[in-house]
């Protein structure tokens, strides 16, 4: 899968750089194109000539040429790749991009990549260790980073521990896994819906819920990064869609996000209704801001349309229907019920009671209920999580 694939390696300043010679050279064998940038001190390690030799193109260090001043653009880098590997990463480069320290043409073009990020660190066992580096390569994670972890053995100080530089024939099956799953849903269409619904009273007051819109983009993002096309209909939120695969269709009310997504599941292979949309909203609105006067407010509510419903109903054969379930408690009760009367093909459940899963935050913990079984997740980043609802799907399909 690696083939004519465009590879931006980014080589740093540790004495593993030289494992970056073959890691080029396994990485053409395969059919990739591969661009190398290197940090200042990555030069005192391997010369830019052997890795321009290897690429057959010109290693990228400096901002500008020193001969004729030209500039090498981070961003046309960063547009060009389909992915972008780091190795050796050291634990100041790690530091720096974790904190966007931009202070070298690597950083600059990692900071620019649109494509996923690949790190391979590389340093001895106490700096690995340190808890500055886990933080930092903690938050490189939850960039949506995949960092290869570094592998166990004799290290250039003489001793011996976790830090030594993953072997290149593993770094290079990790991007071809990367990119076989990848194409796991090519040629499917994926319509998601994500965030929550504003229900207006007045023209300044609406009902509403906590739902941040995290875990339905990150579906999207997941669904895009295997080759699908997506419709992403999202409520108000202020996140962002990158993938240029998602198209994205901004929605208001339950009634706005209900004709949205009837009118583009006929053309989905598979739906993952992820939003938390309003089960009521008010039967009428006030067109003037209701004052403040007497002792309170009645406020007369009516049931929103059924999304789930809905598309259950006009399910076709071949195409899939996910749902989500947030609860409180009976938990899997009301998840089998939600499942068989809506007639969806899994529903993914979330408990308000388990730590680390709901709204706003950064982690999930899921469950998926199926007519055959149930399969239970633990706590994740809900980046890692959309990843298991859509390898799911994949299975799913066959």
């Amino acid at each position: 899968m690696l083939e004519n694939k465009k590879i931006v390696l980014g080589v740093t300043g540790s004495i593993a750089a030289y494992k970056a010679c073959l890691l080029v050279r396994l990485l053409i064998k395969r059919g990739a194109e591969v661009q190398v940038v290197m940090t200042p001190a990555a030069k005192e390690f391997v010369t830019p000539l052997t890795f321009s030799t290897l690429t057959h193109k010109p290693v990228v260090s400096e901002f500008f040429d020193r001969r004729d001043g030209s500039w090498h653009s981070h961003v046309d880098i960063g547009t060009w790749a389909d992915a972008m590997l780091i190795a050796p990463a050291t634990a100041s480069t790690i530091g720096k991009m974790a904190n966007g320290v931009a202070d070298n043409m690597l950083v600059t073009t990692y900071l620019s990549m649109r494509a996923p990020v690949f790190v391979a660190p590389a340093m001895d066992l106490d700096m690995y260790a340190h808890p500055s580096t886990q933080k930092n390569l903690r938050q490189l994670s939850r960039y949506g980073n995949h960092i290869i972890d570094p592998g166990t053995g004799f290290l250039a100080s003489s001793l011996e521990g976790k830090g030594r530089m993953e072997e290149p024939e593993r770094i290079v099956e990790a991007l071809d896994e990367y990119f076989t799953k990848g194409a796991s849903l090519s040629g499917k269409t994926v319509l998601i819906t994500a965030g929550p619904t504003y229900e207006k009273i007045d023209p300044v007051r609406f009902i509403g819920n906590y739902s941040s819109g995290k875990m339905g983009f990150a579906l999207a993002e997941a669904c895009a990064r295997r080759g699908a096309k997506v419709m992403l209909v999202s409520g108000p939120v202020t996140l962002s869609a990158e993938h240029p695969s998602i198209h994205r269709i901004d929605v208001e009310s339950a009634g706005e996000m209900y004709a949205a997504a009837t009118e583009h599941f006929p053309a989905a292979d598979i739906a993952i209704l992820c939003a938390a949309v309003a089960d009521f909203t008010p039967k009428a609105m006030a067109e003037r801001k209701i004052k403040r006067e007497g002792e309170g407010m009645v406020l007369e509510l009516h049931p929103t349309q059924d999304i789930a419903a809905a598309l259950g109903a006009m399910k076709r054969k071949g195409q899939l229907v996910a749902g989500f379930a947030l609860e409180t408690d009976h938990e899997l009760d009301n998840a089998r019920r939600k499942l068989e009367s809506k007639n969806l093909d899994f529903i993914v459940l979330n408990s308000l009671r388990d730590k680390g899963a709901g709204f706003r935050g950064d982690t999930n913990k899921v469950t998926i209920i199926e007519p055959q079984g149930v399969t239970a997740y633990d706590t994740k980043s809900k980046r890692e999580v959309a990843e298991d609802i859509v390898g799911f799907i994949v299975q799913k399909l066959g």
